[in-house]
């Protein structure tokens, strides 16, 4: 896909606009004030992109509820990565059905990788006849028109259609209000993990222009938001589609440029592009954290294999090793999946073997979840749920176990956090966050919501952090 054709031009925005005039127009007709639902699931790009869809509706003159039976439209943003997931969106869909039997005007719509997904998309048109839009990734950023459609023709509309990903600037955003702010960098994913649907339902990779991300950055930092989330499937692939030899740590670089009290994080990582200019310039950064989440999913190189991860075990314990040397402080965590087809114990316990090598600050654990439409669901798995529940257990169990010992040795310290909210903690009312992303509960007034404080740690369990502001 050439370069030029991955931005949605100017005058097709202006035209989504227009749409949104026209919504907001017909509800001011109506003396009527509508109120929106919006349910996010999975990753944080949906909830980036939750975030731009509730930019749309209150440009069409939405306000916002968290309870389906008060809302004039409700609008699930789904993920396709698990099966839980999508099974949570059927039966919310299957809720939906009596909130629009008590009022017939309800619009409702599904959105994200579920509805881009060929088999979810004609399931809830042959099966959820409540659902009145439907549209995928690639057709986010004409919302408005399609909702549009929808009030207009009183029918049902689904944009699902396999086309080229888009880049559209400019999409007004509602943030939750706070510390905290998500940054897309770039979208899709030319990896193929031989289990993952992403690459299906989200297209190549394509990057935004570096001075629209430095851009929006800027406008964050002013606005006072302290902890700054760069998003890609791969950051690491940044920069790759631009026709300039300018890439992820060149990015982050420049962010580091901007003046200000915050800090900078990035998700997801891939082995395979992560390179030692990268560990360099985090290591040298100001507000760059040292926090790494880079994904191995497997300890055994013939299961990265047939996983398609293009690494192996040797090459990823090289990376962190020079990433441990460049940055002693660095927090680490992963994602891991046990119970991949065709596994068997002894290459199950290189993972945890490699696990107990590392010494993760945490884990992201699954046991496999076929997706279809992925090579992986169409691999023999003779191994039974139960087999791979125990291999899971030990991972855990072995997990648990370091991230109890690595937490226990806060203990006594004092630490810089961000205090970023109030905690379920009665004793320990704030919540809060190291520059490693740990968890700590703290004693200490709201007040300090939306401040860096130091506390002196004063217990932890697997979890969290206990202790009191400084």
């Amino acid at each position: 896909m050439e370069r030029k054709n991955v931005l949605v031009p100017e005058n097709d925005l202006a035209r989504q606009r227009v749409f949104e005039e026209k919504i907001r127009g017909m509800f001011e007709a109506r003396e009527a004030h509508p109120v929106a639902c919006v349910d996010t699931f999975g990753c944080q790009q949906n909830v980036a992109d939750g975030q731009r869809i509730m930019g749309m509706l209150e440009a069409c003159g939405f306000t916002f509820t968290e309870d389906s039976k008060e809302a004039d439209l409700v609008l699930l943003n789904t993920c396709a990565v698990r099966e839980h997931a999508e099974q949570r969106v059927f039966g919310n869909l299957g809720i939906l059905s009596h909130t629009k039997k008590e009022n017939p005007e309800q619009v409702i719509c599904v959105c994200g990788c579920m509805a881009q997904e060929e088999r979810v998309s004609k399931r809830i048109k042959e099966s959820y006849r409540q659902v009145d839009l439907v549209f995928g990734p690639h057709a986010l950023w004409k919302f408005p028109e399609l909702l549009w459609k929808v009030y207009e023709s009183r029918k049902r509309v689904f944009a699902v259609d396999d086309e080229h990903g888009t880049i559209a600037e400019g999409i007004p955003v509602v943030r939750e209000a706070g510390v905290k702010a998500w940054v897309s960098i770039m979208y899709g994913c030319n990896n193929f993990c031989s289990y993952c649907i992403v690459p299906y339902v989200r297209g190549r990779e394509r990057s935004r222009e570096p001075e629209c991300v430095l851009q929006e950055v800027r406008e964050l930092v002013s606005a006072g938001y302290k902890d700054i989330t760069l998003l890609g499937q791969n950051v690491n692939s940044y920069g790759n589609d631009l026709e300039i030899d300018y890439h992820f740590p060149d990015l982050l670089r420049e962010i580091d440029q901007i003046p200000g009290d915050y800090r900078i994080r990035f998700i997801s990582s891939h082995p395979k592009d992560a390179t030692h200019q990268l560990f360099d310039v985090m290591a040298g950064s100001q507000h760059v954290c040292h926090e790494l989440h880079l994904p191995f999913q497997s300890g055994n190189n013939r299961v990265l294999k047939e996983m398609n991860r293009r690494y192996t075990r040797e090459s990823y314990l090289d990376l962190i090793r020079y990433a441990k040397s460049k940055m002693p402080d660095l927090v680490l965590t992963s994602d891991v999946i046990i119970g991949f087809p065709g596994e068997t114990e002894e290459e199950a316990m290189d993972t945890v073997s490699l696990v107990q090598e590392v010494e993760f600050d945490a884990l992201f654990t699954f046991i496999y979840s076929p997706r279809p439409g992925t090579v992986a669901a169409a691999m023999p798995d003779p191994v039974p749920r139960a087999e791979k529940q125990k291999w899971f257990d030990k991972l855990l169990e072995v997990q648990n176990d370091i991230s109890s010992r690595l937490h226990a040795a806060y203990v006594g310290t004092t630490v810089r956090v961000l205090v970023d909210g109030e905690s379920d903690d009665e004793a320990f009312p704030l919540a809060s966050r190291t520059e490693g992303n740990r968890l700590v509960r703290i004693k200490g007034d709201k007040s300090l919501i939306g401040q860096f404080v130091d506390v002196k740690v004063t217990g932890s369990n697997t979890w969290a952090l206990y202790g009191q502001a400084q």
